[in-house]
C-alpha cells in the first residue's frame, strides 16, 4: 500500500509528469484491507492500526444507502467489518428511501418563529430557554439525530468506493471504539435542523449546533485518511442572522474529545468551514492528562476560521501540512489553538494568506504555555512563528515557550514545507489514492 512517504512520492512523480495511473482495463487497488503503516503517527504505537482488515467474507459490505450503511454498521459492534461505501449515501433519509428535511423531524408544535419569538434576548434577557419551545426543539432534535447519528465501533475500516464517494448530513460517532480506519470518504454537511439559543455565550449569546462530521469520544488508535470534509451544499455564511448572530447550522468537522487517544490524521482535506479540529473538550478535563496523542500531516485547511487545530492537554504532532485563507476572508481568528497543557509541536507547515492577516494571527492561546514551530512558512518566506507571536503580544498575553516536554519519534522523513505544500495541494482528500 502507498501511505506515508510511499505517496509523497507517488504525488511527486505525478507532478513530474510520469504515468501513475491506473492501467486501462486494470481495477483500482483495493484498499479495504489497508493497516496503517509502521511509524505513521500516534495512531501507529502500541500495536497500531488495522480496522477491519481481518473481517470474514461474512462481514465485507458494500453499501449504497443508509439503511444498508446502518446493517452494515451493525449498531457499533466490535464484530471485525469492513463497509465499502459506493455513490452517494444521505443520512436524512427514510427507511423507505425517501428524502427528509427539518419539517420532517419537527414535532409537538416546534416553530423557528415561536422559538425566536418565545426566546428573543430584548425580552427574556439571559435566561436559558425553556418552556414548550424549547421542549419541542429537543424533541424535534431527537428525532434527526436517530437518523444522523451513526455508531461505528471497534475493529472497522470505513473506505469509499472509487473517487466519488460520500456521506452527506451523517454524523459519525467512535464512542469508545478501538482501532477504526476512515479513507477516502467525502463526508459532507453534518446539518443540524434545531440549533439553540444560549444567551450567556461569548457575552452576547449565539447559536449551538449538535454535530460533527466525524466526533471521537474516547476512541483509540484510529486512522483518518485521504477523507474531505466541508458544509458543501448548506454554508453557514448563506444562513440568516438572528439575535445579531449568525444561525449556525454546523458544530467541528472533526471532534476528538472525552480521552480518545493515539490518533493517525492524514492528506486529508478540511475546507469551507469555521471550527475544523478541536482536541480535548475543557479546560477542566484533566482525565485527558497523558491522553490525547494525534499526529496531523499533510492535511490541507482552506477557508477554515479556527480550530486547525484547538488543543488541550494532548500531544499533537503537526507537520507538513498546508493552510490556506482565501483572499476575500473577513472572518479569519486563528490556525494553531494552544490550551491548557497543551504540547503541539508543529514543523514544517505552510501558509498561505491574504496581506491583512499577520504572522501572530496564526496562533491564539487560551491558558497555553508552550508551542514548538520549527520550519513555517508564510506566504512563502520562512518565518520564526514563536518569537513573531511572542513578540506581538508581548504584555498582553504570556510568552509561549518552545519546551513542550516531548519530542515525536512516529514519522518518516518530514519535507520541507515548501515542497509538502506543492504534495498536498495534489494530493490531499477524498478520491486521491494511488
Amino acid at each position: 500500500m502507498r501511505t506515508g512517504r510511499g505517496l509523497q512520492l507517488a504525488v511527486l512523480a505525478g507532478m513530474l509528469g510520469l504515468a501513475l495511473s491506473t492501467p486501462a482495463g486494470a481495477e483500482a487497488r483495493d484498499i479495504s484491507r489497508d493497516n496503517l503503516a509502521p511509524n505513521d503517527g500516534w495512531a501507529a504505537a502500541d500495536g497500531g492500526t488495522t480496522g477491519g482488515s481481518t473481517a470474514g467474507d461474512a462481514h465485507v459490505f458494500t453499501v449504497r444507502n443508509r439503511s444498508e450503511l446502518v446493517r452494515a454498521l451493525d449498531g457499533g459492534s466490535a464484530t471485525p467489518k469492513i463497509i465499502r461505501i459506493a455513490g452517494t449515501i444521505d443520512a436524512n433519509t427514510g427507511d423507505d428511501g425517501e428524502k427528509l428535511g427539518c419539517d420532517d423531524y419537527a414535532t409537538d408544535g416546534y416553530d423557528l418563529r415561536k422559538y425566536l419569538a418565545a426566546y428573543d434576548p430584548r425580552t427574556s434577557g439571559s435566561a436559558k430557554p425553556s418552556g414548550p419551545q424549547e421542549e419541542a426543539r429537543q424533541a424535534s432534535a431527537a428525532r434527526q439525530a436517530e437518523r444522523i447519528e451513526l455508531a461505528v465501533g471497534s475493529n472497522t475500516t470505513i473506505v469509499g468506493l472509487g473517487d466519488r464517494a460520500v456521506l452527506k448530513g451523517a454524523s459519525l460517532q467512535l464512542r469508545g471504539a478501538d482501532n477504526v480506519i476512515i479513507r477516502n470518504l467525502d463526508l459532507r454537511d453534518a446539518y443540524d435542523c434545531f440549533p439553540v439559543w444560549q444567551p450567556n455565550t461569548g457575552g452576547l449569546g449565539d447559536w449551538k449546533t449538535a454535530y460533527d462530521n466525524i466526533w471521537l469520544r474516547g476512541a483509540t488508535h484510529v486512522w483518518i485518511d485521504h477523507v474531505t470534509l466541508s458544509d458543501k451544499g448548506h454554508p453557514d455564511e448563506d444562513e440568516p442572522t438572528y439575535f445579531a448572530r449568525n444561525y449556525l447550522r454546523h458544530d467541528g468537522l472533526l471532534d476528538i474529545t472525552n480521552g480518545s487517544d493515539l490518533v493517525t490524521v492524514s492528506w486529508s482535506r478540511f475546507a469551507d468551514h469555521d471550527k475544523a479540529i478541536l482536541i480535548g473538550n475543557g479546560d477542566t478535563a484533566t482525565g485527558d492528562r497523558g491522553k490525547l496523542r494525534v499526529t496531523l500531516h499533510h492535511n490541507e485547511f482552506e477557508g477554515v476560521v479556527q480550530r486547525a487545530p484547538r488543543v488541550r492537554f494532548g500531544q499533537v504532532h503537526v507537520y507538513n501540512n498546508r493552510y490556506v485563507v482565501p483572499q476575500d476572508v473577513h472572518d479569519y481568528r486563528y490556525s494553531l489553538g494552544v490550551s491548557t497543557e497543551s504540547a503541539v509541536y508543529a514543523e514544517n507547515n505552510a501558509f498561505t494568506t491574504p496581506g491583512h492577516i499577520e504572522v501572530a494571527d496564526l496562533v491564539k492561546s487560551w491558558n497555553g504555555t508552550a508551542l514548538h514551530q520549527t520550519g513555517t512558512l508564510f506566504n512563502g518566506y520562512p518565518v520564526d512563528l514563536l518569537a513573531i507571536y511572542n513578540a506581538y503580544n508581548s504584555g498582553s498575553e504570556r510568552d509561549l515557550t518552545a519546551d513542550v516536554g516531548w519530542t515525536p519519534t512516529l514519522q518518516d522523513e518530514i519535507d520541507r514545507a515548501r515542497q509538502a505544500a506543492l504534495e498536498v495541494a495534489r494530493g490531499a482528500g477524498a478520491g486521491r489514492i494511488r
